[in-house]
């Protein structure tokens, strides 16, 4: 039951608090919260009518191993990924096994974290067109898939519905303040230095990340998942090369399909074909074991 497909959990006795395009999230008393990543799909703000047999384990196995890596940066949310510790009635739902986490409930900023080493996606697309990646400047002459002399953070507003909007640092200050603007950047390229070194150990290129943030009582948390690969960009550093685009352990493997397929980019989306369900399942799990160093549990 643990590495059946999950398209949706519903759980008796539980309180729905949020439903999002991926992801369940649970009342579970005394300020806490229970995550449950599902096997479903985003893909140009649409969810696919195909699953991803494994992803939800990935992403959340994958994150409770980056959270206990970063505690020393800052402190996150995680309370508890052993279901048998749960309170009722979490503690005896196999299918969540593996794939939920017990958190603290903490108020969210939203704004999304971006961290990026290399000029690629559409940082890339922004800097042919303009020479500057989210407003701010850089170096001409750079190639696609270049590494940036330092880390730079873009922030982007978390939106909702429809696509996050890239906005200035100036344009967060004066969203949060200059303090809390400071201190998000600081963290951000903080998390995204000690993830490229150890990633980079393991033969991965951590090309651009995001992180989200939320206080939990006065204290700056660390929300969500992170360094997956549906909020990274990981390559192959044996493959890699400034000029191109690295193939990626993301979901690009399901865009290209569905920007060859013809799709409007308008729901309903189009069902996945097997081999780029295979493929894609098989992509999430080389890039958890390549960076743990062990077969996904």
């Amino acid at each position: 039951m643990a590495t059946a497909t999950v398209t949706e959990t519903k759980i008796p006795g539980a309180t729905l608090f949020r439903k999002g395009k991926v992801r369940e999230v649970y009342e579970a008393g005394d300020g806490r919260l229970v995550m449950v990543a599902s096997d479903r799909l985003s893909a140009f703000d649409a969810v696919l009518p195909t699953p991803i047999p494994q992803k939800g384990r990935v992403l959340t196995q994958l994150s409770n191993f980056w959270f206990g890596r970063t505690a020393n940066i800052i402190p996150n949310h995680l309370v508890e990924t052993d279901l048998r510790r749960f309170p009722e009635p979490f503690r005896s739902r196999p299918e969540l096994e593996g794939r939920a986490v017990l958190v603290r409930r903490c108020e969210r900023i939203d704004i999304e974290c971006v961290a990026r080493g290399y000029v690629s996606g559409s940082a890339w697309s922004e800097y042919v067109k303009d020479g500057t990646v989210a407003g701010e400047r850089l170096p001409r002459g750079l190639q696609e898939s270049d590494r940036l002399a330092d880390p730079i953070f873009t922030p982007a507003t978390k939106a909702m519905t429809g696509h996050d909007e890239n906005i200035s640092r100036a344009q967060l200050a004066a969203v949060v303040g200059a303090e809390l603007a400071k201190r998000l950047e600081d963290v951000t390229i903080a998390l995204y230095r000690a993830a490229h070194a150890y990633a980079l150990g393991k033969g991965l290129i951590l090309a651009d990340t995001k992180f989200e943030f939320g206080f939990d009582g006065q204290q700056l948390t660390l929300i969500d998942e992170i360094l997956t690969p549906d909020s990274s960009r990981y390559w192959d550093a044996a493959r890699y090369k400034p000029g191109t685009t690295p193939p990626s352990y993301d979901k690009q493997y399901v865009r290209d399909f569905l920007t060859a397929s013809g799709w409007n980019k308008e729901p309903p989306a189009p069902a996945l074909p097997k081999e780029v369900v295979e493929g894609t399942t098989q992509r999430y799990i080389e890039c958890y074991e390549r960076i743990v160093g062990k077969p996904l549990p």
